[in-house]
C-alpha cells in the first residue's frame, strides 16, 4: 500500500514506492523500445537514442498531444508537475498507452524553496534522488558547454589585448575587436547565487586575463539549455550552437561562438545530453525528462525531441509548460509548437482553491512560512472573485483555438461549496471542468480529469498562432501584452527601444521568435498585482538576443537571470542516511 500523503513527506512516499518500481528494462519493453534504443544508467532510469527511435517509427502516426499549464500561481506553486504525472496515471488507469514529458529540475530551486518539480503526494516521478540531483548529467554538460564559450571569449580578449596583429597571425588568430562593454553572455552555475550576479574578472597581472565587469546567471537560463529544448536533431543543434552571440565588436557587429571557433567543442560536450532521459511515475508509466529552462526567464518547456519520441511511442503524451497560461502556455503555443510543427489536441489549466483565494483577496502566502489561516476556512466569495484570473487564462487558451480543460487540483482542505463555485463559473465560460485528487489518491483520483482530457482530445480544434514571423517585433510584443497579459499597451526604456528598432531593421533578426521575460506571479509585470490587473502598461526595460535558439528576448519588470537563495532554503533539511545511503528531505 502507498503511504498516505496527508501523513508523510513526498520523499518518504517516493522512497517507499521505489522499493517496488519497475526496472528501466521493463519500462522500455512496455513502451515498445528496442534493445539498442535504450541507454541504461543503472537499473531504474536511462536515456533513449532518439535518432534510432524516430527513424524506425517515422511513418507511424503521432499520438494525442496534451499540454498542462495553470492559472497565475501563488509563490507556492499550484501543482502543474503533480497534475501532469497524475493525469498520466489516470489515463493509464483507463487502459491507454500514455507518457509524460517534463523538464529536468535545476539545482537552484531544488536547494532553495521551490523543490525539485518531481510532482507530489502519490503523483510523482521516481526515483526521486537522481531526478533531483543531476540525473544523467545534462545540466552539467550545459554548464560546461556554456562556460567553454566564456573561456573562449575571455582568452581571446586577453590575447588581443596583449598581442599585435602580427603576433596574433602567427598564432593563427585574427583580431575580433571585442567590445568589453558589450558582452552578451555571463558565466553560469546551477544554484541561486545572488552574490555572483555582478563580479569583476581578470584581476591580477598580464597573465591573469582581461579585467572587466562580468557575472553569473543560473544554468537553466543559458541559451544552450534553450537550444536543447527547441532543437530537432543533432544537425539542427550544431547549427544553432554556432549562432550564439557571445558579445559584440567595437562596431556593434555580433561575435558568435562560430567566430570564436568554439561551437564544435561546445556541441561535443552536449552529444549525450541530446538523448532524452527515461524514468517512471509511482504507478509505472514512462516519463521522459529532458531540458529544464525556466519559464519566467526562458522558454519554460521540455524538449521537442522528447515530445517527438513520446508521440511515436504512445497514444497520449502529456507535456508541461512552466508557470501560467500567460507565460508557459504562450511560449508553448507561439514558440515550441512553431519550431516543432506539432499541434496540441487539448490543454489542461490547473487551478487550486488556494490560488483562487489569493487572487480573490486573501493574504499572499510566503514560501517558508505557515500558510495564513484564511486559506483553511471556507470563503466562496474570495474563490468567485479569484476566478477572474482563471477565466482570463481560459480565454488565452481559446485564442490558440484549443479546447481547454480546467483541472481543479483538489486539496483535502477544500470545501464542496468552493469547488462547486469554480465548476459553475468555468462551465458557464464553455470550458470542461474536472476535479482531480491525484495528489492524495494517484491515478484513481485523476479518473475524472483523464476522461475530460480524452474527450477534449477527440474534439476538432482550430489551432492558430498569435502572430506570424513577419509581424514586426514591437507589434508582437504589443499583441502578447494586450491579448495575453491584458495590458493597455507597452512602454520601452530608451535602450530597449533602440534595440527593438535595430532588430526590426535586420531581415534575419526580425524573423526570430519572441520569448518574453516577465514575473510569473501576476498577469502584469508587477508581482504584487493579483487577479486581472487593469489600467497598466507593460514596461520593457531591455531586449536580449538568442540567435542560436531563435529568440528575441524582451525583458519586462525587475527580473534577473540569477535568482537569489532565501533565508530558509531546502538544503537545510536535506541529508543522507549514513546506514543506507538514502537521501532524505527532498521535495
Amino acid at each position: 500500500m502507498p503511504l498516505d500523503p496527508t501523513k508523510y513527506a513526498d520523499w518518504q512516499i517516493a522512497e517507499a514506492a521505489e522499493k517496488n518500481m519497475k526496472t528501466i528494462y521493463q519500462i522500455a519493453d512496455e513502451l515498445g523500445l528496442q534493445k539498442e534504443e535504450l541507454l541504461p544508467y543503472g537499473h531504474y532510469y536511462g536515456k533513449v537514442d532518439y535518432a534510432k527511435v524516430l527513424e524506425r517509427l517515422k511513418n507511424k502516426p503521432d499520438g494525442k498531444y496534451i499540454d498542462v499549464t495553470a492559472i497565475t500561481p501563488t509563490p507556492l506553486g499550484e501543482g502543474k508537475s503533480t497534475t501532469t504525472i497524475g493525469l498520466v496515471q489516470g489515463i493509464g488507469k483507463r487502459g491507454k498507452k500514455v507518457t509524460a514529458a517534463i523538464r529536468q529540475p535545476s539545482g537552484g530551486p531544488t536547494m532553495n524553496i521551490k523543490g525539485s518539480a518531481a510532482g507530489g503526494g502519490l503523483s510523482q516521478c521516481i526515483p526521486l534522488t537522481p531526478f533531483s540531483l543531476g540525473l544523467t548529467g545534462d545540466i552539467n554538460a550545459i554548464m560546461n558547454a556554456h562556460n567553454l564559450a566564456m573561456v573562449a571569449l575571455t582568452s581571446r580578449m586577453q590575447h588581443e589585448f596583449n598581442y599585435t596583429d602580427e603576433q596574433l597571425a602567427k598564432r593563427n588568430l585574427k583580431r575580433l575587436n571585442i567590445d568589453p562593454r558589450n558582452v552578451e553572455m555571463k558565466w553560469i552555475i546551477d544554484f541561486c547565487a545572488q552574490s555572483l550576479r555582478n563580479i569583476i574578472i581578470g584581476l591580477g597581472g598580464k597573465t591573469d586575463g582581461f579585467m572587466m565587469n562580468s557575472g553569473f546567471a543560473i544554468a537553466v537560463s543559458s541559451e544552450v539549455m534553450a537550444i536543447l529544448a527547441v532543437a530537432k536533431d543533432l544537425k539542427d543543434f550544431r547549427e544553432r550552437m554556432g549562432k550564439i552571440v557571445v558579445a559584440y565588436d567595437k562596431n556593434g557587429n555580433p561575435v558568435t561562438t562560430e567566430d570564436l571557433e568554439v561551437a564544435g567543442a561546445m556541441t561535443a560536450w552536449m552529444l549525450e545530453a541530446l538523448n532524452p532521459n527515461l524514468m517512471q511515475t509511482i504507478e509505472g508509466q514512462p516519463v521522459f525528462v529532458h531540458a529544464g529552462p525556466f519559464a519566467n526567464i526562458a522558454i519554460g518547456q521540455s524538449s521537442i525531441i522528447a515530445d517527438k519520441v513520446a508521440l511515436k511511442l504512445a497514444d497520449y503524451n502529456v507535456t508541461e509548460s512552466g508557470f501560467a497560461a500567460d507565460i508557459g502556455f504562450e511560449k508553448f503555443w507561439n514558440l515550441k509548437c512553431r519550431y516543432s510543427g506539432l499541434k496540441p489536441n487539448a490543454v489542461v489549466i490547473v487551478a487550486t482553491i488556494r490560488a483562487l483565494k489569493c487572487h480573490g483577496g486573501a493574504p499572499i502566502p510566503v514560501p517558508g512560512r505557515p500558510i495564513p489561516e484564511d486559506y483553511k476556512t471556507e470563503n466562496v466569495g474570495w474563490v468567485e472573485k479569484g476566478t477572474e484570473n482563471l477565466l482570463h487564462c481560459i480565454n488565452i487558451v481559446k485564442k490558440a483555438g484549443i479546447p481547454p480543460v480546467v483541472c481543479i487540483n483538489a486539496f483535502y482542505t477544500d470545501t464542496d461549496n468552493e469547488i462547486k463555485a469554480v465548476k459553475r463559473i468555468c462551465e458557464s465560460a464553455g470550458a470542461r471542468v474536472a476535479v482531480s485528487k491525484h495528489w492524495q489518491y494517484g491515478g484513481e483520483g485523476a479518473l475524472e480529469l483523464a476522461d475530460a482530457v480524452i474527450d477534449a482530445c477527440n474534439e476538432e480544434n482550430h489551432f492558430k498562432f498569435l502572430y506570424e514571423l513577419d509581424t514586426p517585433l514591437r507589434t508582437r510584443i504589443e499583441l502578447i501584452a494586450e491579448q495575453v497579459y491584458g495590458a493597455d499597451g507597452v512602454e520601452y526604456s530608451p535602450d530597449a527601444l533602440a534595440k527593438a528598432k535595430k532588430i526590426e531593421a535586420d531581415p534575419e533578426m526580425a524573423k526570430l521568435g519572441t520569448c518574453m521575460v516577465k514575473t510569473h506571479l501576476s498577469l502584469s509585470d508587477n508581482p504584487n498585482l493579483k487577479g486581472v490587473p487593469k489600467g497598466w502598461k507593460l514596461f520593457v526595460r531591455d531586449i536580449l538576443t538568442y540567435k542560436g535558439a531563435g529568440f528575441v528576448v524582451p525583458v519586462a519588470g525587475a527580473i534577473t537571470l540569477m535568482p537569489g537563495t532565501a533565508s530558509d532554503p531546502a538544503y537545510r533539511r536535506i541529508d543522507v542516511d549514513t546506514e543506507t545511503g538514502r537521501v532524505k528531505g527532498l521535495f
